[in-house]
């Protein structure tokens, strides 16, 4: 419980809980998205996690110092949970930060790195950011400003809490932040492991984090993406990465569409380049979240994505069926970035 509520607490220092974002489902009629792309504690164990003990005595908190590997650098779980002056426990593992990467604009502009982390790598309930197009992130930011750019999970924290970034940011704010995150380059952050069973997990901040002696369970249709490490992941731990547990032979699936369509959609490279890695403004899909990958292809079937260049992907990702969605998530999280 301790380690659900420390993610939690993420949350709420993002703007609120996961259910008061308020941003309207794109399509009421469209199938319900799946869970494996879109975490979404159910309601009883949300309420169960913000429970206030009942009158209990609140626990003394905890002030003292924490570490990672491979850093010098020491921060209290305060420090951590700032989102307006973001834990950098790796400060020569990126350049110089705008300040609206690292600080943000209170009340309305919380700090690009804190969800993001600094070096962009981003985690599994938002999107690896670190080498995009400067382009592509100005465009995503307007589509979400616009409108255009939403969750077709409404409860979906936040996706809905850069819905509200996007209409409070300037553009002089935005061009920084995409210039600094587009010079980055992104990491190997996933191991892609195919199995038939998988520890069973909770939902807690948007992630799926697995449950300590809790055993395992089929697998299925589902690509379940944990960290590593869960501690250092909870102290937003920008050189721990991820594990995506994915179906056996998904990989080999995935690689058979992405590369030629398998009758059913376009090769990737003919937009996103031969290596998958992005060209001009089309921005590079090898290497990244499957989690992330999953719901932006789930979005533009559905129609909670429909900005300038999401309109260019409807015909390719139409026919896709949700098994599609979970090989071509798992091959392309497989690639080198």
């Amino acid at each position: 419980m301790k380690r659900v509520a420390l993610i939690l607490t993420c949350v709420v220092a993002l703007g609120g809980s996961i259910g008061m974002f308020g941003a309207p489902q794109a399509n009421p009629a469209a199938p319900t998205p799946p869970l494996w792309a879109f975490p979404v504690a159910p309601p009883a164990a949300r309420g169960a996690a913000g429970a206030g003990g009942g009158g209990a005595a609140a626990a003394a908190p905890d002030t003292s110092p924490k570490s990672v590997p491979g850093t010098t650098v020491t921060l209290t779980l305060a420090q951590v949970r700032d989102s307006y002056n973001i834990p950098d426990w790796h400060p020569d593992g990126h350049p110089a930060m705008p300040d609206i990467v690292s600080h943000g604009r209170r009340p309305a502009v919380i700090s690009c790195g804190y969800c993001h982390l600094p070096n962009g790598q981003g985690r599994p309930e938002n999107s690896s950011v670190a080498g995009l197009p400067a382009a592509y992130i100005v465009q995503q930011m307007a589509d979400f400003k616009n409108g255009l750019r939403k969750s077709s999970e409404s409860r979906l924290g936040p996706q809905n809490l850069m819905v509200n970034i996007g209409k409070a940011a300037t553009d002089a704010e935005v061009q920084a932040a995409a210039e600094y995150f587009s010079k980055l380059k992104l990491k190997p952050w996933i191991r892609v492991v195919e199995t038939a069973t998988v520890p069973k997990t909770r939902i807690a901040g948007g992630m799926f984090i697995a449950i300590e002696d809790g055993g395992t369970e089929p697998i299925g249709n589902r690509i379940i993406e944990v960290p590593e490490n869960l501690e250092r992941t909870e102290l937003r731990d920008d050189a721990s990465s991820f594990i995506a547990y994915a179906p056996v032979g998904s990989i080999k699936k995935g690689e058979a569409l992405v590369t030629n369509g398998g009758g059913k959609t376009t090769a990737c490279a003919i937009c996103h380049g031969a290596d998958l890695k992005g060209m001009g403004p089309v921005p590079s899909i090898a290497g990244r979240s499957p989690s992330q990958m999953g719901r932006q292809i789930w979005d533009m079937q559905h129609g909670a994505r429909v900005g300038l260049w999401s309109d260019l992907m409807k015909p390719v990702v139409k026919n896709l069926t949700e098994e599609d969605l979970v090989s071509i998530t798992a091959y392309l999280a497989s690639l080198k970035p």
